[in-house]
């Protein structure tokens, strides 16, 4: 590692200027990787679900749909509007009244319900479904909103999830770069008053910076990443590796001493420490990623590999770009240098070791409460509910219920040879549900006073196509309530009985099927991720003992951060449980990791037990609370600032998790290493001093 220290200090130059060039094909990559805002299309392609949706792309040609309220408009108007909606590019279908029969024939020839489905005459409000011919989150689909938007003014309300998607991406594109301005101005602050140095912060943000572009521009290989994934690679990335850098920094200070006048040599030996200590504690961080992976919800996969890719190239810079930096620029942060402002931490370790006690009763005293609040958060399942109630897509849900009295709506994919007899009796029975409020086929439409001729062809062919006939359900109840979800079951019992090939797809049968995978994929992520941290420390530490105590510590602070939301009141995104205590573990174990050495080998020199502890705690605790503040900083801004409530809980958490295993490290750890002293020597290699251990 020396070598390999002395080749980056040796090529500093060459490094800095293949760096730069560098940022080139990952600007070009970053800005060519397209980004999915529908987080339903991560389901599993094997759910009947998906496969339905699959189905209404390639036997019907769409993918899509949307119900469109239009209010104030005469029925010439209406149908004016309708005409130019047909034209709109990708626009397969416009159903309204007019197309359910022949234009001709009276408007009350049609059941009542399909009459009162589409009109409101008391409000003036009419309902039209839009369906598209290509898939939910297109960019194809949601060009084609926009522009549908485009043709009236405060008269046209578009509700559905492609509507929600485009305004989701909307919000993103003015937002996603003010995260990264948030995050990287509030870390610049707090290292400019925990460093010594001002113009030090400068380059351990451009170096990450510059690690952050090169992994962004990597996903162009994937092709897409998800909008969650995209919204919180930077802020995360930043937040995880800026230990890397303020490791290397305070080795550098070190070896200067060793080395005086040497700064070449210092830098070497310190690149030589970092690798040495970096690379174990990030393959922690790693592992935390990569225990997303194993989510069969896929969102996990596309943030996991990215994240744990940007660990992996951090490291990689911090090792290279940022010595690099330093040397070329050390008149400049040698001018700029200046008291550390943050206060002396050295004699919390006497504290905590002669209080021991107290703290480990208090260990005892919140577990159970945190346990408590931790396994009864309430989550959310609607994407749409959380957003501002001033976007167009939410107006226009709250439009659909208000006129309409509606919220989801879904579709049966059944037999195309079902016979009229059995189709009739199956769409009777789900009539009769709760919460249905009219059901769209082609049986439902003909009955004894409507002849099947009086229905237009082209609407006939929209609702089958000689191998599926399609049934729209329009219920009262929203997408992700309970009251939906019972609705789902109820009819796909129902369904299944006259047709065993039928299925039920749409938004709310999809957040259904959502529901039950991610609470699966909530205890698979938790054990793998715990294991496998597990693991990583009992061989780096070489003990038995020492992962249970870290992992127990790390995860007591998951309790508390995700605990405190059900004494709150707090609603949490679904995605919030899975993710936050995998990440939380993964990047704040390193905390626990850096203190354990430093009483390792106190303890390893022969130093008594309370001793150990307490130089543990206070050599470590000023790095630990840098790095604990730098990780809130690069969070909690974009937590505020976001209006997207999905990435707002994940900043807002992932922020107040830093700063709780911040205290949980400072002062439970200690009084666990105070408490099992004895058996950590027992089951640990490296603990005793070396004449005991001949």
């Amino acid at each position: 590692m020396i070598k390999f220290g002395k080749k980056v200090v040796k090529f500093r130059i060459p490094i800095l200027i293949i760096s730069f060039l560098l940022l080139i094909p990952a600007a070009f990559g970053y800005v060519n990787t397209r980004i999915n805002y529908d987080i339903l299309s991560y389901l599993p392609d094997d759910i009947e679900t998906m496969k339905g949706q699959e189905i209404l792309l390639d036997e019907f040609e769409t993918g899509a749909f949307s119900l469109c309220v239009v209010e104030g408009m005469d029925e010439k108007g209406v149908v004016a509007l309708e005409e130019q909606m047909r034209d709109v590019e990708h626009v397969k279908e416009v159903i309204w009244y007019d197309t359910l029969a022949d234009i001709s024939i009276p408007m009350d020839i049609l059941p009542e319900e399909v009459t009162d489905a589409f009109n409101n005459e008391e409000k003036n409000s009419t309902l039209m479904i839009v369906t598209f011919d290509t898939s939910m989150s297109a960019d194809e689909t949601m060009d084609a909103i926009e522009e549908i938007r485009g043709l009236t003014k405060e008269q046209c309300f578009l509700s559905g999830m492609s509507a929600t998607v485009t305004d989701i991406k909307k919000i993103c594109n003015s937002e996603a770069i003010m995260y990264v301005i948030i995050a990287a101005g509030l870390s610049a602050l707090v290292l400019a008053l925990t460093m010594d140095s001002f113009m030090l912060p400068v380059f351990f943000l451009l170096s990450i910076g510059m690690s952050i572009l090169y992994n962004l521009g990597t996903n162009f290989v994937s092709g897409e990443i998800s909008f969650i994934t995209q919204s919180l690679a930077a802020v995360l990335q930043l937040a995880v590796t800026m230990d890397y850098s303020i490791f290397l920094w305070h080795s550098y200070q070190e070896n200067q001493e060793r080395f005086p006048g040497d700064k070449n040599r210092a830098m070497a030996h310190a690149i030589s420490n970092t690798i040495s200590s970096v690379v174990g504690s990030s393959i922690t961080t790693v592992a935390g990623f990569l225990a997303m992976c194993f989510m069969t919800f896929t969102l996990g996969l596309d943030l996991g590999i990215v994240m744990a890719k940007g660990v992996v190239i951090g490291v990689i810079g911090c090792v290279t770009i940022l010595p690099s930096m330093i040397l070329v620029f050390d008149k400049a942060i040698e001018k700029t240098k200046h008291r550390a402002i943050i206060p002396d931490l050295g004699k919390i370790g006497n504290f905590v070791t002669k209080k021991y006690v107290i703290f480990i009763v208090l260990f005892l005293v919140i577990l159970g409460p945190a346990l408590y609040g931790y396994t009864h958060n309430d989550v959310y399942y609607d994407l749409a509910g959380t957003l501002p109630d001033n976007l167009a897509s939410v107006q226009a849900n709250n439009k659909l219920e208000e006129d309409f009295d509606m919220g989801a709506t879904h579709i049966i994919l059944a037999d195309s040879n079902l016979a009229s007899k059995d189709a009739s009796a199956m769409i009777n029975e789900i009539k009769d549900l709760d919460g249905v409020a009219v059901v769209l086929g082609e049986d439902a439409l003909i009955g004894p006073a409507i002849p099947k001729e009086v229905i237009p062809d082209e609407m006939l062919k929209t609702l089958d196509n000689g191998t599926y006939q399609m049934i729209y359900i329009m219920s009262e109840y929203k997408t992700a309530s309970d009251e939906v979800n019972a609705q789902c079951d109820a009819i796909k019992e129902i369904i299944k009985k006259y047709d065993k090939s039928a299925m039920l797809i749409g938004e709310a049968p999809c957040t259904e099927d959502l529901i039950t995978i991610t609470d699966k994929d909530f205890k698979t992520v938790s054990a793998v991720s715990i294991l496998l941290i597990f693991i990583i420390i009992a061989v780096v530490l070489k003990s038995i003992s020492l992962p249970v105590i870290l992992v127990a510590v790390i995860e007591f602070a998951i309790f508390i951060n995700m605990g405190i939301p059900t004494y709150t009141g707090t609603v949490l995104p679904f995605i919030a449980s899975i993710v936050i205590g995998t990440i939380q573990l993964g990047a704040t174990v390193d905390y626990a990791i850096l203190m354990t050495n430093k009483y390792k080998r106190a303890r390893s020199r022969g130093a008594e037990k309370r001793e150990a502890v307490s130089v543990a705690l206070n050599s470590s605790l000023q790095s630990v609370v840098v790095s604990a503040l730098s990780f809130f900083a690069a969070t909690f801004g974009v937590g505020i600032y976001s209006s997207i409530d999905m990435i707002s809980s994940l900043c807002s958490l992932l922020a107040r998790g830093a700063i709780i295993s911040l205290f949980v490290v400072a002062f439970i750890l200690p009084a666990m290493f105070m408490v099992f002293d004895k058996l950590i020597l027992h089951t640990s290699k490296g603990f005793k001093p070396e004449i005991s251990e001949k």
